[in-house]
């Protein structure tokens, strides 16, 4: 953890011009949580040419900004990357370029901090790769999701790509193992989704008429006595579309602990699957620069393939 014992000021360099306020402390300020930052940014403690800034405030070339001193108490530290999450995060980069990375996200790792999780991907991957001056999430997948997961090593790559993804100019594949027989003719499915709050500040989802526009195609991939391996291809990116939207369909995604029906509960325990079975295998998108088409894929995690193995006997 890095504490500031005096006011720093730092000149910001031509690689991390664009880079919003927060993100720049987030990475300067190694264990500061998110909340801490919002905290000395809107109090002033944080100057940006000697004048206060939002936490939105996106730096420029040249711009001087004053860094405070801060001393955590230890309930407040973002915890340090211990070594297990180090070997884990460096061995799951599946390819890289000179300004994006893939990762193959392990399950049960939140893709950033808050709402109780100390570190995220995002903070630990920072504290990893000290040589970036730039990292960000160009989206999410769920914590309990696994597989392909981009990120932007600089601020152009990051503008490129994020416009890329709203004009659905990303391909990207899931394997879902789901519940019951997966009917070949249900191609896709349409249901408007709703977020909820369910209590305790957890999020849900619904299907409801006055939500947001939602479309998934589905295929099938291969069929067992009482389960389906299917592939889904999210054609909007709403939150956990895909295992509602399954649900929906009256096939839940096996392992899930917020949509699972009675069905799903118990074939999840009878097939001994200790996770959600959603695996992100796939991730086409335009190369920032030169907009060829990239495809990586990940491998399916053993957990999950052995559980394919159980269903198969």
């Amino acid at each position: 953890m890095s504490e500031g014992r005096e006011v720093q000021w730092v000149e910001i360099a031509p690689e991390q011009a664009g880079q919003r306020i927060d993100n720049f402390l987030m990475t300067r300020l190694k264990g500061a949580p998110r909340a801490l930052i919002y905290r000395i940014v809107r109090k002033g403690e944080v100057r940006v040419n000697k004048k206060r800034v939002k936490v939105d405030y996106r730096l420029q070339s040249g711009d001087l900004v004053r860094v405070p001193p801060l001393r955590l108490a230890p309930k407040e530290a973002v915890k340090e990357v211990s070594d297990n999450l180090r070997d884990l995060l460096v061995g799951s980069v599946i390819m890289e370029g000179p300004d994006w990375m893939v990762m193959n996200k392990p399950s049960g790792l939140a893709v950033h901090g808050g709402s109780g999780v100390k570190i995220g991907l995002i903070e630990a991957l920072r504290q990893v790769r000290d040589d970036l001056t730039f990292l960000e999430l160009v989206h999410r997948l769920d914590r309990d999701t696994s597989g392909c997961l981009l990120l932007a090593k600089s601020r152009d790559a990051l503008v490129t790509l994020n416009e890329s993804l709203k004009k659905h100019g990303m391909d990207k594949r899931y394997l879902a193992l789901v519940a019951g027989r997966w009917p070949a003719r249900k191609t896709y499915e349409s249901a408007r989704l709703d977020r909820f709050d369910a209590g305790n500040g957890e999020r849900r989802v619904r299907v409801d008429p006055n939500g947001k526009v939602s479309r998934t195609h589905f295929s099938v991939v291969e069929t067992f006595e009482k389960v389906t391996l299917i592939e889904a291809e999210p054609v909007t990116g709403r939150t956990h579309q895909i295992r509602v939207h399954a649900a929906h369909a009256g096939h839940a995604l096996l392992g899930d602990d917020k949509y699972a029906t009675r069905e799903s509960a118990v074939l999840t325990k009878q097939l001994g699957l200790g996770r959600l079975f959603l695996h992100a295998r796939s991730l086409t998108f335009p190369e920032p620069g030169n907009g060829r088409p990239v495809t990586v894929k990940a491998p399916l995690p053993e957990a999950l393939e052995e559980t394919l193995k159980r269903a198969r006997q």
